[in-house]
Protein backbone atom coordinates (compact mmCIF):
# COMPACT_ATOMS: atom_id res chain seq x y z
CA UNK A 1 0.00 0.00 0.00
CA UNK A 2 2.67 2.32 0.92
CA UNK A 3 4.71 1.91 -2.20
CA UNK A 4 2.05 1.61 -4.55
CA UNK A 5 -0.51 3.76 -3.46
CA UNK A 6 0.89 6.17 -1.28
CA UNK A 7 4.45 7.33 -2.99
CA UNK A 8 3.20 6.83 -6.43
CA UNK A 9 0.45 9.63 -5.24
CA UNK A 10 2.62 12.74 -3.91
CA UNK A 11 3.01 11.23 -0.75
CA UNK A 12 6.02 12.05 1.15
CA UNK A 13 5.88 12.96 4.31
CA UNK A 14 7.89 10.60 6.34
CA UNK A 15 5.60 10.25 9.19
CA UNK A 16 2.85 9.23 7.55
CA UNK A 17 4.06 6.90 5.83
CA UNK A 18 5.83 5.47 8.41
CA UNK A 19 2.34 5.50 10.17
CA UNK A 20 0.22 3.96 7.71
CA UNK A 21 3.05 1.11 7.42
CA UNK A 22 2.88 0.45 10.69
CA UNK A 23 -0.99 0.30 11.61
CA UNK A 24 -3.06 -2.71 10.65
CA UNK A 25 -5.24 -1.73 8.08
CA UNK A 26 -7.41 -4.97 8.20
CA UNK A 27 -7.74 -4.71 11.97
CA UNK A 28 -10.03 -1.83 11.22
CA UNK A 29 -12.74 -3.05 8.44
CA UNK A 30 -15.25 -5.63 9.08
CA UNK A 31 -13.99 -9.60 9.45
CA UNK A 32 -16.22 -10.49 6.22
CA UNK A 33 -13.76 -7.05 4.27
CA UNK A 34 -10.71 -8.46 5.78
CA UNK A 35 -9.18 -9.17 2.34
CA UNK A 36 -9.88 -5.66 1.04
CA UNK A 37 -8.84 -3.83 3.27
CA UNK A 38 -5.28 -2.69 1.42
CA UNK A 39 -7.44 -1.74 -2.10
CA UNK A 40 -7.64 1.62 -3.40
CA UNK A 41 -11.15 2.26 -2.55
CA UNK A 42 -13.27 3.64 0.26
CA UNK A 43 -14.91 0.98 2.32
CA UNK A 44 -18.03 0.65 4.18
CA UNK A 45 -17.64 -0.16 7.74
CA UNK A 46 -21.26 0.43 8.61
CA UNK A 47 -24.28 2.63 8.14
CA UNK A 48 -22.81 6.04 6.85
CA UNK A 49 -19.76 5.74 7.46
CA UNK A 50 -16.62 4.38 5.37
CA UNK A 51 -13.19 4.34 5.51
CA UNK A 52 -11.47 6.40 2.89
CA UNK A 53 -9.07 5.23 0.17
CA UNK A 54 -5.72 5.21 1.77
CA UNK A 55 -4.16 7.57 -0.67
CA UNK A 56 -7.05 10.47 0.30
CA UNK A 57 -6.12 9.57 3.83
CA UNK A 58 -2.77 10.20 3.50
CA UNK A 59 -2.85 13.47 1.63
CA UNK A 60 -5.43 15.21 4.13
CA UNK A 61 -2.78 14.56 6.93
CA UNK A 62 0.29 15.12 4.95
CA UNK A 63 -1.59 18.71 4.33
CA UNK A 64 -2.39 19.59 7.65
CA UNK A 65 1.45 19.09 8.65
CA UNK A 66 0.72 17.92 11.71
CA UNK A 67 3.70 17.81 14.16
CA UNK A 68 4.73 15.86 17.44
CA UNK A 69 3.18 18.59 19.88
CA UNK A 70 -0.15 19.18 17.80
CA UNK A 71 -3.72 18.19 19.67
CA UNK A 72 -6.26 16.72 17.03
CA UNK A 73 -9.62 16.30 16.62
CA UNK A 74 -10.84 13.63 14.56
CA UNK A 75 -14.52 14.11 13.30
CA UNK A 76 -16.31 10.87 11.88
CA UNK A 77 -13.69 8.36 13.32
CA UNK A 78 -15.57 5.33 12.34
CA UNK A 79 -14.00 2.36 13.22
CA UNK A 80 -10.64 4.32 15.10
CA UNK A 81 -8.53 3.78 11.97
CA UNK A 82 -7.52 7.53 10.77
CA UNK A 83 -7.36 8.28 14.65
CA UNK A 84 -4.98 5.71 15.09
CA UNK A 85 -2.34 6.66 12.24
CA UNK A 86 -2.97 10.52 13.70
CA UNK A 87 -2.24 9.04 16.55
CA UNK A 88 1.18 7.69 15.27
CA UNK A 89 2.05 11.68 14.52
CA UNK A 90 0.30 13.92 17.33
CA UNK A 91 0.77 14.16 20.37
CA UNK A 92 -2.83 13.70 21.60
CA UNK A 93 -6.01 13.30 19.57
CA UNK A 94 -9.70 12.95 20.29
CA UNK A 95 -11.77 11.14 18.21
CA UNK A 96 -15.18 11.69 17.99
CA UNK A 97 -18.47 9.26 16.37
CA UNK A 98 -21.96 9.33 16.96
CA UNK A 99 -22.39 6.14 15.91
CA UNK A 100 -22.25 3.67 19.35
CA UNK A 101 -21.71 0.66 17.84
CA UNK A 102 -18.67 2.14 15.91
CA UNK A 103 -17.47 4.56 18.67
CA UNK A 104 -17.18 1.07 21.07
CA UNK A 105 -15.51 -1.11 18.50
CA UNK A 106 -13.09 1.87 17.81
CA UNK A 107 -12.00 2.82 21.58
CA UNK A 108 -11.49 -1.28 21.61
CA UNK A 109 -9.13 -1.20 18.72
CA UNK A 110 -7.13 1.63 19.83
CA UNK A 111 -6.74 0.26 23.40
CA UNK A 112 -5.42 -3.14 21.78
CA UNK A 113 -2.79 -1.10 19.79
CA UNK A 114 -2.13 0.93 23.36
CA UNK A 115 -2.63 4.04 22.08
CA UNK A 116 -2.89 6.02 24.92
CA UNK A 117 -2.73 9.17 23.10
CA UNK A 118 -5.94 8.56 21.89
CA UNK A 119 -9.56 9.04 23.21
CA UNK A 120 -13.38 8.28 21.72
CA UNK A 121 -16.20 10.37 22.38
CA UNK A 122 -19.12 9.82 21.72
CA UNK A 123 -21.45 12.90 20.28
CA UNK A 124 -23.06 14.38 17.69
CA UNK A 125 -19.74 15.23 14.61
CA UNK A 126 -20.98 18.05 13.50
CA UNK A 127 -20.57 19.43 16.73
CA UNK A 128 -16.94 18.64 17.09
CA UNK A 129 -15.58 18.11 20.78
CA UNK A 130 -15.72 21.63 22.68
CA UNK A 131 -14.69 20.46 26.06
CA UNK A 132 -10.90 20.10 24.52
CA UNK A 133 -10.91 22.99 22.31
CA UNK A 134 -9.05 24.19 20.69
CA UNK A 135 -7.49 22.06 18.75
CA UNK A 136 -4.17 22.45 15.95
CA UNK A 137 -5.56 20.77 13.78
CA UNK A 138 -8.97 19.27 12.58
CA UNK A 139 -9.58 16.10 10.33
CA UNK A 140 -13.39 15.29 8.79
CA UNK A 141 -13.66 11.75 7.93
CA UNK A 142 -16.25 12.15 4.93
CA UNK A 143 -17.60 14.43 2.38
CA UNK A 144 -19.48 17.38 3.46
CA UNK A 145 -22.13 19.70 1.81
CA UNK A 146 -20.73 22.54 4.39
CA UNK A 147 -18.64 22.65 6.95
CA UNK A 148 -20.23 23.50 10.39
CA UNK A 149 -19.57 26.83 12.06
CA UNK A 150 -19.19 25.20 15.12
CA UNK A 151 -16.31 22.87 14.14
CA UNK A 152 -14.72 25.64 12.72
CA UNK A 153 -14.38 27.96 15.61
CA UNK A 154 -12.79 25.03 17.67
CA UNK A 155 -9.67 25.74 15.66
CA UNK A 156 -6.54 27.41 17.09
CA UNK A 157 -4.88 30.04 16.01
CA UNK A 158 -2.35 28.72 12.84
CA UNK A 159 -4.89 25.70 13.63
CA UNK A 160 -5.58 23.34 10.15
CA UNK A 161 -8.55 21.57 8.68
CA UNK A 162 -8.72 19.24 6.15
CA UNK A 163 -12.08 18.14 4.58
CA UNK A 164 -13.96 17.27 1.45
CA UNK A 165 -16.10 19.56 0.53
CA UNK A 166 -18.78 18.39 -2.05
CA UNK A 167 -19.67 21.40 -4.88
CA UNK A 168 -23.11 21.72 -6.65
CA UNK A 169 -22.39 19.20 -9.56
CA UNK A 170 -21.90 16.67 -6.67
CA UNK A 171 -17.38 16.16 -7.51
CA UNK A 172 -15.91 16.75 -4.42
CA UNK A 173 -12.21 18.88 -3.40
CA UNK A 174 -10.54 17.96 -0.46
CA UNK A 175 -9.65 21.56 1.21
CA UNK A 176 -7.10 22.79 4.40
CA UNK A 177 -8.78 25.54 5.93
CA UNK A 178 -6.27 27.68 8.17
CA UNK A 179 -7.31 29.67 10.90
CA UNK A 180 -5.12 33.24 10.53
CA UNK A 181 -5.69 36.54 12.93
CA UNK A 182 -8.83 34.86 13.98
CA UNK A 183 -10.06 34.79 10.37
CA UNK A 184 -10.20 31.18 8.71
CA UNK A 185 -9.16 30.80 5.01
CA UNK A 186 -9.20 27.89 2.34
CA UNK A 187 -8.12 26.55 -0.20
CA UNK A 188 -8.70 23.39 -2.45
CA UNK A 189 -6.10 20.52 -2.09
CA UNK A 190 -7.42 17.77 -4.68
CA UNK A 191 -10.33 16.20 -6.66
CA UNK A 192 -11.73 13.52 -3.77
CA UNK A 193 -15.01 11.70 -3.86
CA UNK A 194 -15.78 9.73 -0.42
CA UNK A 195 -19.78 9.26 0.41
CA UNK A 196 -21.52 12.15 2.20
CA UNK A 197 -21.47 12.62 5.80
CA UNK A 198 -25.27 12.89 6.66
CA UNK A 199 -24.68 15.44 9.47
CA UNK A 200 -22.88 17.46 7.77
CA UNK A 201 -25.49 18.44 4.85
CA UNK A 202 -26.79 22.07 3.53
CA UNK A 203 -29.22 22.48 6.11
CA UNK A 204 -26.68 23.31 8.55
CA UNK A 205 -23.54 25.84 9.29
CA UNK A 206 -22.29 27.72 6.88
CA UNK A 207 -20.27 27.05 3.27
CA UNK A 208 -16.90 28.32 1.53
Amino acid sequence: MVDTQLRTNKVTDANVLAAMGEIPREMFVPEDRASLAYIDEDIHIGKSRCMAEPMILARMIQAAEIGPEDVVLDVACGSGYSSAILGRIARAVVAVESDTELAGAASARLTKLGMDNVVVEMGPINAGWSDQAPYDVIMVNGSCGEMSEAILSQLAEGGRLCAILRGPGGTGMAKLFVKSGGVVSNRGLFDANVPILPEFDLEEGFSF
